[in-house]
């Protein structure tokens, strides 16, 4: 197939924050790179989801004279940790009982997508060539080396088989590619399985978080305040926690965070972010109130010891790309920021080293694990492990012992070996939950959710979300787990329906929120999330 192809010194995939810090920083030392960045989304912060607690250490070696010009949101003022007994009681920890990490003065709740968007002109000032709507889909791999991407095709009908309308991808040729897709980026996964960046290291851990923005009662909203707890709904087998973050304008963000590492089949981490609103910490401050968006991503969360090596040749992993995210402060965004400007470091001084020809990006990793970023996962990298293998009590304290009396954390190695998708029980061994029916005015349904995701997909396109073997789910999930996708899925994407007394497996890609949930969690590891025709899937408003 002939393509168009384009030439840049740097192609950078994924307009999120590590990738728009790494274009704003390549520009600001070398103004005459050509710089292309690409965004999957319709437009900049489409896909963006996150709490969003921000520390905004990064922003400022980013803008040391102008930071605060970014659109920083609303200051946290007050700061809350809960333990959720069960369904209708709650214990608030005093402050000296919660790890340091958990503490967040000087933070903003703010939005990504907003961030970003101001991110992207700043970076559009500088010379950046930014490209939402196109969608990465593959490597460019010579002789061992990446020499960057090519975009996926317009205009393919649901057989793959060209529509009048087809354009072929663009290939975009590049001395460097840096990859900022977020967490379980698809051309990252390629990346870390044709090199074998991960050998050696522990398996990448995911949680699934979500997020609702409310529109409350006028005054019941207390700008700048920051509640966050574990325990119920959650129970044995199952970790994660809650937020509830009051934003100005009478709004507050709540969303749950679901370890992917849990073990009953029949768990639908949907349906426990639903019955978590009705606990009165929460109820009492969202009744009367109007849900006005939703979403849910996947939060790479494993931490140090899952970083696996950073760079190829040509190629380095930025951000949730590499798994960057410091989940003991259940904080991503700063660090993503960091990486980008790490990146931006280590190709402006490989430049200078080899004018010519390829250049080495190891200084990139070697510069991360010396930062204030490698110190900060490097002192929390006992923090997931403790909490999966000794719970959120145990665990709990495991983690406020080490930060109070250890700084530099325990001289002992906690690892967490076993991969997210292989923790489910057989379904014979775990037991069934019955989850209440939403009641739409705390709890509602899949389908009600996805419509405030604002999601648009082609029909008439390949499907993106690819079966390795269809007779997988039926014949080996289905007998073994249940088939667990129809309730890890948050969008209602999988389904197995009737058909002539056989059960059938459905995928509903027009569904798909891109969460990568399915990529991850699948028992059989047979389901592969690919990007769909680009500018396809949700396009959040301020999440």
């Amino acid at each position: 197939m002939e393509r168009e192809a384009m030439e840049f010194d740097v192609i950078i995939v994924g307009a999120g924050p590590a990738g728009l810090t790494a274009a704003i920083a390549l520009k600001q030392q070398a103004p005459d790179l050509s710089v292309c960045l690409l965004e999957k989304g319709a437009e900049i912060g489409a896909h963006l989801i996150s709490g969003a607690l921000f520390d905004a250490i990064a922003l400022r070696e980013l803008f040391p004279e102008r930071w605060q010009e970014a659109p920083l949101g609303t200051p946290v003022t007050r700061d809350e940790v809960h333990l959720l007994i069960d369904g209708q009681r709650a214990v608030r920890l005093p402050g000296w009982a919660v790890p340091p990490s958990m503490h967040n003065p000087e933070s903003h709740i703010i939005s990504l997508g907003q961030l970003c968007r101001w991110l992207a002109k700043e970076a559009e000032a500088l010379g950046v060539e930014i490209y939402p709507g196109f969608a990465a889909s593959e490597l460019i791999i010579e002789e061992g080396h990446i020499k960057g991407i090519i975009t996926g095709d317009l205009g393919l009908n649901k057989q793959g088989v060209p529509r009048a309308d087809h354009v072929p991808g663009m290939a975009l040729y590049g001395r460097y590619t840096l990859l900022a897709e977020g967490a379980r980026g698809h051309l990252g996964k390629q990346l870390i399985e044709q090199f074998g960046l991960d050998a050696g290291r522990q398996p990448q851990h995911y949680a699934i978080g979500f997020k609702e923005i409310w529109q409350l009662p006028p005054g019941r909203a207390e700008a700048g305040r920051v509640l966050h707890g574990s325990g119920w709904p959650l129970g044995k087998g199952c970790h994660g926690g809650f937020y509830l973050y009051h934003l100005g304008e009478d709004r507050v963000a709540v969303g749950l965070i679901v370890d992917l590492n849990y073990q009953n089949p029949w768990l639908s981490p949907f349906d426990e972010f639903q019955r978590l609103k009705h606990h009165p910490l929460l109820r009492r401050t969202l009744e009367g109130g109007e849900r006005i968006a939703y979403g849910a991503r996947a939060i790479a969360k494993g931490g140090w010891y899952s970083l696996p090596r950073l760079h190829a040749p040509g190629c380095l992993l930025l951000g949730c790309d590499a798994g960057t995210l410091d989940f003991s402060r259940i904080k991503g965004i700063h660090t993503a920021m960091k990486s980008g400007l790490l990146a931006a470091e280590a190709v402006i001084r490989a430049r200078a080293a080899h004018a010519g020809g390829p250049a080495d990006l190891a200084h990139y990793e070697h510069a991360l694990r010396a930062s204030w970023l490698g110190e900060s996962l490097h002192r929390a990298r006992h923090f997931g492990a403790a909490l999966h293998r000794f719970g959120p009590w145990l665990g709990g304290a495991f983690n406020w012992l080490e930060q109070r009396l250890f700084p530099r954390g325990l001289p002992l190695r906690l690892r967490d070996p076993e991969p997210d998708y292989r923790t489910l029980r057989h379904q014979s061994r775990a037991t069934p939950i019955s989850y209440p029916q939403p009641d739409g005015k705390l709890s509602f349904d899949r389908l009600s959710s996805v419509y405030l995701a604002n999601l648009h997909h082609e029909e008439d396109q390949p499907c993106h979300l690819k079966l390795q073997d269809a007779s997988i789910p039926i014949r080996v999930n289905l007998a073994n787990w249940a088939e667990p996708a129809q309730r890890y899925c948050p969008a209602g994407v999988f389904e197995i329906l009737d058909r002539e007394g056989e059960p059938h497996f459905q995928i509903n890609a027009a569904n798909c929120i891109h969460c990568k949930t399915c990529d991850i969690k699948d028992p059989s590891q047979n389901i592969c999330w690919t990007p769909p025709q680009g500018g396809s899937g949700p396009n959040y408003p301020g999440l």
